[in-house]
C-alpha cells in the first residue's frame, strides 16, 4: 500500500506529542451523540463464556451463557444496526480471541485516529493486534498506543465534543494508563475528568452514557455524585437508570444520533423514559450475551459520525 497516496492511510506516528493532531477527514467523530454512520463490531463465532468480571462469574456459577442463544442476539442486534442504516464493520473472528465480541475494549476510535488499548486480562491481549489489523484494512490511522498501564476502551466516554470522562477501576483500568490517555487529550485541548470507580463496576460505560446533546443517562445510585455535579454543571439533563436494571446492563446501550437508540430489551425503565421524550428505540434481547460480561455499548467502536 503506497501510504503517499491516501491522506487517511495507517501511520503509528499519527499523534502530535505536544497537540494540535489534525482531525481526521474521513473516520472519528466529535462526540457520541451525533449520527452514527460506521460502527465497528466483534463477532460471536467463537465466544466462550469465561470469568473476565464479577457479573459473568456469577452468571457462570448459577446459569452459564447459552452460546447459541447469544449468536442468534448478536445477530439481531447487527440487524437493528442495520434498520438505521448504519454500515456494519466485523472483526474477522480468531478462535484464540473468545471475548473479542466487546469490539470496544481492545480500542477506542477519536477525531484523531484510533487509540490501541491495553488489556488487562492476559486472554484478550490478542485483541490489540486484531485491532491494529483492522484499522490497516480500512485506512484509519492509529493516533496512539497505551504504554503506561492498562485501559481498556469502555472506560474512554466522550460526553460532548472536546470532553471526556475516562474511568479507573484498577482492575480493568488502572491509573497509570488512564493518566496517560488524559495527557494526550489535555495537549489537544479538551477538558478531561478522571472517575474513580469500584472494580465492580468494571467500566464506566455501565453506570455513565450520553444519550443526546446535554443529555446523558447515568445510574445514581452507583455513581459518584461529584461527577453527577460536574454533569448538571455542564448542563446535562440526567435520566436515572435504576441499579437493578444497571446490574443487567441497562445502562449500556448505544446513541445512534437523531434521537435513535438501540438499548436493552430489559431496560425498560430507560426505554420507557426514552420514548416519553420522543426517542425511537429499538430493543433487543441481550440477555444471553450479556452474561458473559457486556452489553450494547461494549460491543460497538463507533467508526465515524456526522453532525
Amino acid at each position: 500500500m503506497n501510504v503517499q497516496t491516501r491522506p487517511d492511510a495507517f501511520s503509528l506516528q499519527r499523534r502530535k506529542p505536544g497537540g494540535g493532531t489534525a482531525p481526521l477527514s474521513q473516520w472519528g467523530f466529535a462526540n457520541e451523540t451525533d449520527r452514527l454512520t460506521d460502527v465497528l463490531l466483534g463477532s460471536p463465532r467463537f465466544l466462550r463464556h469465561m470469568a473476565t468480571s464479577s457479573l459473568s462469574r456469577k452468571h457462570l456459577r448459577e446459569a452459564p451463557c447459552n452460546v447459541q442463544v447469544a449468536q442468534a442476539q448478536h445477530k439481531d442486534l447487527v440487524a437493528a444496526y442495520e434498520h438505521f442504516g448504519v454500515k456494519v464493520h466485523i472483526y474477522e473472528p480468531e478462535p484464540e480471541l473468545p471475548m473479542q465480541v466487546y469490539a470496544r475494549d481492545s480500542s477506542v476510535m477519536t477525531p484523531y485516529g484510533a487509540i490501541i488499548t491495553a488489556m488487562a486480562n492476559w486472554w484478550r491481549r490478542g485483541e490489540n493486534y486484531a485491532a491494529i489489523r483492522h484499522y490497516e484494512k480500512l485506512g484509519i490511522p492509529i493516533y496512539d498506543m497505551v504504554t503506561a498501564g492498562t485501559f481498556e476502551g469502555g472506560d474512554f466516554d466522550v460526553i460532548e465534543e472536546g470532553c471526556v470522562l475516562i474511568g479507573c477501576g484498577g482492575a480493568r483500568t488502572q491509573e497509570e494508563g488512564a493518566r496517560q490517555v488524559a495527557q494526550w487529550f489535555e495537549a489537544e485541548g479538551w477538558e478531561v475528568r478522571l472517575a474513580f470507580i469500584d472494580e465492580y463496576y468494571v467500566h464506566i460505560d455501565l453506570m455513565v452514557v450520553p444519550v443526546a446533546p446535554k443529555l446523558t443517562a447515568v445510574c445514581l445510585a452507583c455513581t459518584e455524585p461529584g461527577i453527577v455535579d460536574w454533569l448538571k454543571g455542564k448542563g446535562h439533563e440526567i435520566i436515572d437508570v435504576p441499579f437493578q436494571d444497571t446490574m443487567a446492563l441497562g445502562c449500556n446501550f448505544m446513541s445512534l444520533g437523531g434521537d435513535r437508540v438501540i438499548a436493552p430489551k430489559s431496560s425498560q425503565a430507560l426505554i420507557g423514559q426514552l420514548r416519553a421524550r420522543g426517542f425511537e428505540v429499538v430493543g433487543v434481547d441481550m440477555s444471553e450475551i450479556s452474561k458473559t460480561g457486556g452489553g450494547i455499548h461494549c460491543m460497538a467502536q463507533a467508526l465515524k459520525r456526522v453532525p
